[in-house]
């Protein structure tokens, strides 16, 4: 079996990590081949090209680099044809997916295609429904109120729920990571995570700085440990390389994890990173912000409560947002403050963990799933094509 991946971010890198394991586990001479990040890698994969060129993310960020990501659509699609590979699955990005799956229709590609992560349509652009049905088989999504919005335009749709509740976080070693980077014992370490896109890394770094300088002056023995990502973190640790305060640089999965678990909490850029953080317990707030003009149009058309996807399954602000204006070192410092207070932080952990598990099936973990979807849509293909011949 020959399976083609289309990732363009950290996230989509970690969700289709996953589901590659699974598939791993049930057809050991599966081929993988695509686009796809370091996660990714580790399992043995070879990316088309670098994924990192591909990670942008608001309306004027993506401009710069639009004449790039049209090429290497190009590129994909050349790939595609030349594979011919058993299924294509896209993983996130819809929108250079969704340009992608254009070229593909217009040269009548008619490999079976699956796209996992549905739009975040009833958040804005609800039209978009629509134009996924046109374009993909079926859709798998990581939220279980999402399917109805796809499946009255006709659209095979599955909650399969977020890998992310698989980490085997109890695994992870936190003495011999503190020994192996010579953390001093009496360290208050807090984690910072800016983001894996360059644009954002820019952005946010300045502010989660000054925040930093902030706390530096209420708490002592502040020690900071920045998870990155291997896209950005030759920037990252230009970044943090000055200043007074202890700050570590790491990167790869069980280092991520390991910080995770040792910190008093976390301030991160918005996105997955806060459903990794939850599932090892820690406390934290995300916070977010574009460009100037961005930011105008996404207070203008974005109309959603809240931006977590815990905050969204419970309906309520669990995790603390700083987006858009919001998004000031002042406030970050004031509510990371808070949440090293001991019962703040135990009455977010057990709130987190129950938002955790409405990211799951009740009898299956969610990248099994995915891979039961599909070898399903291969074996229907296959069985097509055997009578149509």
């Amino acid at each position: 079996m020959k399976i083609y991946f289309v990732t363009g971010e950290p996230s989509g890198d970690l969700l289709a990590s996953s589901l590659m394991k699974s598939l791993t586990d049930k057809i050991p001479d599966v081929e993988f081949y695509g686009t796809g990040g370091e996660t990714m890698k580790s399992y043995g994969f070879k990316s088309l090209f670098n994924m990192a060129e591909l990670t942008v993310m608001g309306f004027f960020e993506v401009l710069p680099r639009l004449p790039l990501i049209l090429k290497r659509i190009t590129q994909t699609v050349a790939d595609i044809e030349k594979i011919n590979p058993d299924i294509i699955i896209t993983v996130d990005s819809w929108g250079f997916v969704s340009t992608l799956l254009k070229r593909l229709k217009k040269r009548n590609i008619t490999i079976p295609k699956l796209h996992y992560v549905a739009p975040q349509v009833w958040a804005w652009k609800k039209g978009r429904a629509k134009k996924v049905a046109k374009l993909v088989d079926r859709l798998m999504t990581l939220l279980p109120h999402e399917p109805q919005c796809f499946e009255k335009y006709g659209l095979k749709c599955d909650f399969v729920g977020h890998p992310v509740v698989e980490n085997k976080v109890d695994e992870i070693d936190v003495n011999s990571f503190l020994i192996q980077y010579n953390i001093p014992v009496n360290a208050n370490i807090l984690v910072v995570l800016p983001g894996s896109r360059n644009s954002e890394v820019k952005r946010l770094i300045p502010i989660f700085r000054k925040s930093l300088d902030i706390l530096s002056t209420k708490i002592e023995n502040l020690y900071v440990i920045i998870p990155t990502v291997e896209t950005v973190v030759n920037e990252v640790k230009k970044a943090f390389d000055t200043g007074d305060i202890p700050c570590l640089v790491v990167t790869g999965r069980t280092e991520r994890y390991a910080a995770f678990k040792s910190s008093r909490m976390a301030i991160a850029a918005s996105g997955t990173v806060s459903l990794e953080l939850a599932s090892c317990g820690t406390p934290h707030l995300v916070a977010y912000k574009f460009n100037v003009l961005t930011n105008f149009l996404a207070d203008i058309f974005v109309n959603v409560k809240y931006a977590n996807l815990i905050n969204i399954l419970c309906d309520k602000e669990i995790i603390p947002e700083f987006m858009l204006k919001k998004c000031r070192a002042d406030l970050i410092a004031d509510k990371a403050m808070e949440l090293t207070n001991m019962t703040v932080a135990k009455n977010m952990i057990k709130e987190t963990g129950e938002g955790l598990q409405k990211l799951r099936l009740p009898d299956v973990l969610p990248s099994e799933r995915a891979a039961e979807i599909v070898v399903e849509m291969v074996r229907k293909n296959v069985n097509s094509q055997e009578i149509i011949d």
